[in-house]
């Protein structure tokens, strides 16, 4: 493991943490020293193979099976880490639905599942959160690119989604600013994931968009989650944190 240990001593708990940038996540807070909890759904062996991999290397963490679109999902969840760990200090919403098409194709069901996973769960989990967080908090949102910048037509109710959390950062942060946990959205552009790979039939395009002319690492989004995450940070809060390789320059 990582002998960097900034986080020895803290506890995070990351919604959606079985593959792709919320592995990542959970690889880089437990490589510093975390104890970390994620939840999957349906990835079930990815989920199992991550805690297996971690733990033989000396890391702290467990899988919890919860959906983010059931609160009670995610509230027991977050309760089982206290009690596991004694307590919570950082929070990565990192669960999210893209559903991406013409608006005259998407039905009410859309509207209805893309708010629900991508900004119910997050007030969910931030609400429950604040229960337990005591002069040290951090609450990561990862949002997206497309909060701000939608250049292909079919990402309304995506876009709409991760805009909200914009406003809803701000306000949480002057509500929980004075007990000093910060709230703070990440904005990644394209990523490279089994969900988004960069080899896809419209990665060129999508390239041909950015300042960088690819496509990001989940690492990549993994390294500003942990600094956002550290006491480094303890001053940005209410922010939206853009890293998209140029993509919305």
């Amino acid at each position: 493991m990582n002998n960097f240990n900034r986080f020895q001593g803290k506890v995070a708990f990351i919604q959606g943490g079985s593959r792709g940038i919320g592995a990542a996540i959970v690889e880089r807070l437990v490589s510093e020293g975390a104890s970390v909890a994620f939840t999957y759904v349906l990835s079930h062996s990815k989920a199992n193979a991550l805690v297996n991999e971690l733990t033989s290397k000396g890391g702290k963490v467990i899988a919890i099976k919860a959906d983010s679109t059931k609160p009670e999902d995610i509230r027991n969840a977050m309760g089982r880490v206290v009690e596991l760990f004694g307590q919570l200090d950082i929070v990565v919403n990192n669960s999210g639905v893209l559903i991406w098409d013409n608006v005259e194709n998407l039905t009410l069901d859309d509207w209805e599942k893309t708010i629900n996973t991508n900004v119910r769960s997050v007030f969910i989990a931030s609400n429950e959160a604040a229960k337990y967080m005591n002069n040290y908090g951090r609450i990561i949102n990862i949002s997206s690119t497309n909060a701000q910048r939608i250049p292909f037509a079919g990402g309304a109710i995506y876009g709409m989604s991760k805009s909200a959390l914009s406003g809803l950062v701000k306000g949480l942060s002057r509500d929980l600013g004075h007990r000093g946990i910060t709230v703070n959205n990440i904005l990644p552009g394209p990523v490279d994931t089994d969900l988004n790979p960069e080899n896809s039939d419209t990665s060129e395009k999508v390239k041909a968009i950015g300042a960088l002319g690819r496509y990001g690492q989940a690492e990549e989004i993994a390294n500003l989650v942990a600094f956002v995450a550290s006491a480094e940070a303890g001053y940005i809060t209410g922010a939206d944190l853009m890293i998209d390789g140029g993509f919305s320059a």
